[in-house]
């Protein structure tokens, strides 16, 4: 097989030094050195682009080059579409994990020799064994600060971050990093809750600063109108949207599916029962579902419903709710909570039945499928863009056709 010309000799020395260093670390870190690594390889590369802007072809040659000689020299995994993403990764966090510690860590490690090394001279044999503290001392660093959101965290690893980059706002970026922390999502997890447009969905009812203390602290849960979002995203009941379907079907779907369903509905839910009876004067009711929430310490009663709320339903509701607040509720425990779960309502209607500054009785729409741009993204980014306009990721001087990042 034909070896690869080498080319862009610096950047792959410096580029071989970084994976190797992440290599003898990944025994104690693996999910962090990689980050790590990641990001150091794209802002070599960023950096080497824009040092070799003045040369013709250049930033074109730079990847493909980096990626043969790589290959070559046995380092698996690094193929273009890799090492673009490094590239866009520094790109997305140009602080991560922080300019002002590498460039200190390359002050302590020999100053200038490991300047020298690390951007646009090429790094002797003889140099790499020193170079191999630059990872462990990054991330020993870095956990010693004070984690905000854009700088890196242990709990996030490389397939976290390649998710969170297809973000284009950095304030809805930083609410899922918030949350992934927060609530120990997997990757896969992140994935769903992004594909549903969770932070959209929270957001819809919220004023600018509810907005920005959304993007800065994440859900934080004080009053009834935090808890809840609008719409549910069941889609893992794996049932079809149809006029046949009855609540038994939807309820029994729901409670095989309590673990998905508890992290849709959000924090601070714990299940008790499910049709719970009252009895009142020898008539029997039944709350489909109930549970307790952890943070405002209250009942909450959810009912269920194939078709569109009606103001009936609100009526039943109420019944429910107060009933709880009287015979079920005790010292300690907040005002019960009820929320319907609807396929449609008339927004005008709920408001005539509940009336003015009502907090007790809540309705959401939940739907089958994970929404598409045109299900909800139109009808709630509009009011987003008006208080969370977009902030246009940097640029390397060195490749002006870097494709834009899509949701």
């Amino acid at each position: 097989m034909k070896q690869p010309t080498v080319t862009h000799s610096s950047v792959f020395d410096r580029v071989q030094v970084i994976l190797t260093s992440a290599q003898g670390f990944a025994a104690r870190s693996v999910n962090t050195a990689q980050v790590v690594a990641n990001w150091l390889i794209g802002r070599e590369i960023v950096e080497d682009e824009q040092g070799g802007e003045k040369r013709a072809g250049y930033g074109e040659r730079l990847i493909p080059d980096l990626s043969a000689n790589l290959k070559a020299k046995g380092w698996k995994g690094y193929g273009e579409l890799t090492l673009n993403l490094c590239r866009q990764f520094y790109l997305a966090y140009t602080d991560l994990p922080g300019v002002q510690i590498v460039y200190a860590l390359r002050k302590e490690l020999s100053g200038a020799q490991i300047g020298y090394a690390l951007r646009n001279q090429s790094a002797p044999a003889t140099l790499i064994p020193e170079s191999l503290a630059l990872i462990p001392q990054i991330i020993e660093a870095v956990r010693a600060e004070e984690w905000k959101p854009g700088l890196l965290h242990p709990g996030l690893s490389w397939t976290h971050y390649r998710a969170l980059m297809r973000l284009r706002s950095p304030h809805i970026r930083a609410f899922y990093e918030i949350e992934s922390i927060q609530q120990n999502w997997k990757a896969r997890e992140l994935e769903r809750q992004m594909h549903s447009l969770l932070f959209e969905r929270l957001a819809k009812s919220r004023d600018k600063k509810g907005l920005m203390r959304l993007a800065t602290k994440g859900q934080e849960v004080q009053t009834p109108a935090d808890v809840f979002k609008d719409p549910l995203v069941i889609e893992f009941v794996g049932l079809p949207e149809s006029h046949r379907l009855v609540e038994s079907k939807l309820e029994e779907a729901l409670i095989s599916n309590l673990q998905q369903f508890l992290l849709e509905l959000g924090k601070g839910f714990a299940f008790l029962a499910r049709q719970e009876r009252l009895t009142l004067e020898g008539d029997h009711f039944y709350v489909d579902l109930v549970f307790y929430h952890t943070i405002l310490k209250c009942y909450i009663l959810v009912d269920l419903k194939t078709r569109k709320l009606t103001h009936q339903d609100i009526g039943q509701m109420q019944l429910y709710v107060n009933y709880y607040d009287q015979e079920r509720r005790t010292d300690g425990d907040g005002p019960t909570l009820g929320l319907i779960l609807c396929t449609d309502q008339n927004e005008t209607a709920v408001r005539y039945t509940l009336g003015p500054g009502q907090q007790k009785i809540f309705s959401s729409r939940y739907q089958f499928h994970l929404p598409s741009e045109a299900d909800l993204a139109a009808e709630i980014r509009r009011e987003l863009d008006a208080l969370l306009p977009a902030t246009p990721k940097p640029r390397s001087a060195g490749n002006k056709s870097k494709p834009r990042a899509k949701r």
